[in-house]
């Protein structure tokens, strides 16, 4: 079994993203794993090379300034990188800039891509989701933040990623996936609160006009992360071992108390649902999980 690793990046050093540890949390099960870099303005190819290791392949691109609306560029170089694996390639792993797997999980992983090896009617493997925010001690569990997604597929040239890189299709048909119990560990909202604002800023442009952003955003004030805060849980174990050196520098303050949980009623009642039967009312699911 041969598996290909695949992640899009662009101005990592700038905007402080964890990419070296999310493609060195993957690089044990991986035989390659293809970094495709975009055209920044800053130094991520030599901090890639830092990771030192022959399996790392450096790619570059040209992002498609027209492809802004929606986020859609993010699919068209993820598209890119996928189309770079190896050709013999039987699984590719896609990993983005912000996300990372612990260490704990990697055995299972690859066990599972073995069990659905001979198995075409399983098209993808479908990952749980913590979604850390304000700091490295709290998660995000509420609606908003969606709980699973593919993050391995199989190597197929008709699979494509989708709308901005969150999932992928087959001719605008949803991947026929396992569910597989793994966390993607993810950090794009745990960051200094001006840096955020900076990336919140950046990464606006490829949803929102240069007008909107101008009017509604400011790279000079920190972000606030209490305001926009629903709920929150403290996370009680472990972060994954290529993270412990950044979790160990955080240098702001951040803290949330449960008197500032703030849920509406139908969050309430969709809380209850997928507490006592396991469903949550309305989710998108852009996949369909096959048994």
């Amino acid at each position: 079994m041969k598996i290909s690793g695949f992640t899009i990046v662009k101005n990592a050093v700038r905007y402080d993203f964890p990419v070296v540890e999310a493609i060195r949390s993957i690089l044990p099960i991986c035989d390659e794993v293809i970094v495709l870099i975009g055209d920044g303005d800053d130094d991520t190819e030599n901090l890639i090379r830092s990771i030192d290791s022959p399996k790392v392949k450096i790619r570059h691109s040209v992002w498609n300034e027209n492809l802004r609306k929606g986020g859609e560029v993010l699919a068209d170089e993820t598209n890119k990188a996928f189309a770079l694996i190896d050709s013999e390639a039987d699984w590719a792993f896609y990993i983005q800039a912000d996300e990372v797997i612990h260490e704990k999980y990697l055995p299972e992983i690859k066990q599972e891509m073995q069990n659905y090896l001979h198995a075409p009617e399983v098209e993808g493997l479908l990952f749980n989701y913590k979604h850390f925010y304000g700091s490295y001690a709290y998660v995000g569990n509420s609606r908003r933040w969606y709980r699973r997604e593919i993050r391995i597929v199989r190597n197929l040239p008709q699979i494509r990623s989708y709308k901005d890189a969150q999932g992928f299709r087959i001719d605008n048909r949803k991947l026929k996936v396992r569910y597989i119990a793994p966390y993607v560990y993810h950090y794009g909202w745990v960051k200094d609160p001006i840096l955020q604002s900076e990336k919140i800023a950046n990464s606006s442009r490829y949803w929102k006009s240069d007008s909107w952003i101008t009017q509604h955003l400011s790279k000079e004030k920190p972000y606030n992360y209490l305001e926009n805060i629903d709920t929150l849980e403290l996370f009680t174990e472990t972060h994954p071992q290529v993270m412990q050196a950044r979790v160990n520098r955080q240098d702001w303050y951040f803290d949330f108390e449960p008197s500032m949980i703030r849920l509406s009623l139908k969050e309430r009642l969709s809380r209850w649902s997928e507490k006592w039967f396991h469903w949550r009312p309305g989710e998108y699911r852009n996949y369909e999980i096959v048994a």
